[in-house]
This record gives C-alpha cells, structure tokens and sequence, in this order.
C-alpha cells in the first residue's frame, strides 16, 4: 500500500473511531452504563479496577480500545509491516481521531454559545416589548417614542 494510501486510510478510519469514543463517552443513550462506570472508577477499592473503569469514561482513553478494535477488524498498519506498523499506525489513529473529536467539542461549544446569545437577546426584545405596550397603557393608549 503506498503511503498517499496508508495517509487516507489513517484520516478515515479515524472519523468512526472518534464516533465511536465520542457517543459512548458523552451522548446521553450511553449515560447510564457511563454514569457507572464514573461511580466504579471512584468507589472501586483496588487502584487497577479504579483505573479500568476510568478508562471507559475518558474519551482519549477509550479512543485507544476503539482504535485497537478497528485495526483488528481492518487489519491496518501504517509505515511498517506486522506488529511495528500496528503500534504506529494505532497511536496516530488515537491522536488523528482526538483532533476530530476536539474539533467536534469546539463546534458543539460554538453552537451552543450562539444559542445561548440567542436567548438572552430573545429576552431583552421580549422585555423591550413588555415595556413598550406597559408604557402605552400608562398613556392612555398612545405609544411614546422609543
């Protein structure tokens, strides 16, 4: 496989792994086995079982055991062949697909900021309206300039 190849191969395997770790480490269908797994890396008494646990709510952890399963299933390697091309070709999946996945926050961050400003001006028109119609009330139905 040529390196162009390998390159492209890298960039879109790394969109469903970022995906997959995104949606079960922060959508709500996957909230409850989360929410858990969260408890069970805070309450566990042994430290490994802690860290286990911890590792299935972090999305750059998770994205390691998502990216091993898709070199397993596609049989990917990149530079090198056999297990030496597996190890580099799984680190760069984990850290290509933790770029889209903070691309992705930043976006959803973005988005939700916009609809926040959104509200608040929403708001102050509603009560610039409220004002006006009180004040025209007051008036005896006359609207006084704004």
């Amino acid at each position: 496989m040529s390196l162009g190849t390998q390159i492209a191969w890298l960039f879109v395997l790394a969109i469903p792994v970022a995906c997959v770790a995104w949606t079960i480490t922060h959508e709500e269908v996957f909230r409850e086995p989360r929410e858990f797994c969260v408890r069970r890396s805070e309450r566990c008494r042994h430290w490994y079982q802690r860290k286990f646990f911890y590792l299935l709510t972090c999305e750059y952890c998770f994205s390691h055991y998502v990216s091993a399963a898709f070199l397993a299933i596609t049989g990917y390697r990149l530079l090198l062949p056999g297990w030496r091309g597996f190890v580099i070709a799984g680190f760069a999946l984990v850290w290509v697909s933790n770029q889209y996945m903070s691309v992705f926050n930043r976006l959803r961050l973005d988005i939700k900021d916009e609809r926040i400003n959104i509200q608040v001006k929403e708001e102050h028109l509603d009560d610039e309206a409220e004002e006006r119609n009180g004040a025209a009330d007051e008036s005896g139905g006359r609207s006084l300039p704004p």
